[in-house]
């Protein structure tokens, strides 16, 4: 039997195809995917993109154990504070949130260089939303003061004398 020589640049592309593949499954996560009825009339379509800081720090910062230890987001990208762009909470229907992570694995560096302490991660943030329009409420006239109910009054009692 013959062996076939591997060399070192075919090991590292087999490491670097497992170890991308096995992040591509965590870099991407949708905080919020709401489906509802159908668009409405009165309502207007809000959506964007941007760039967010989603830095993570480990639990032990102590160099080297930082690399064993799990992390924890800095800077936390919660649904409702992205949604906040498009109008009030109770008016947003169709919500969806999504947050790419792709390019936390080339900064990965940041986590080498800090000897496992922390990693750098900027995440693409998209959202959408429909927006509906605000409730209507009832209109009620305006509040009667008691000198003119008086004035009102009087002035019916003295017709009534004539």
């Amino acid at each position: 039997m013959r062996r076939i020589p591997i060399g070192h640049g075919a090991w590292l592309g087999a490491a670097a195809a497992l170890l991308l593949s096995g992040c591509t499954a965590l870099t991407k996560d949708v905080l919020v995917k709401e489906q509802t009825n159908p668009r409405a009339v009165a309502t207007t379509h809000c959506s964007g993109s941007e760039w967010d800081d989603n830095s993570m720090i480990a639990v032990v910062p102590l160099p080297i154990i930082g690399f064993a230890s799990p992390t924890q987001e800095i800077n936390e990208l919660k649904a409702d504070d992205i949604l906040a762009r498009c109008g009030p909470a109770d008016r947003l229907v169709n919500r969806h949130v999504e947050v790419d992570r792709t390019m936390c694995v080339p900064t990965f560096i940041t986590r080498l260089l800090t000897l496992g302490i922390w990693h750098w991660c900027p995440a693409s943030v998209t959202y959408d939303a429909d927006v509906t329009a605000p409730r209507v409420a009832a209109v009620a006239p305006p509040p009667v003061r008691a000198e003119e109910s008086e004035r009102s009054y009087r002035y019916e009692s003295r017709s009534s004398d004539y």
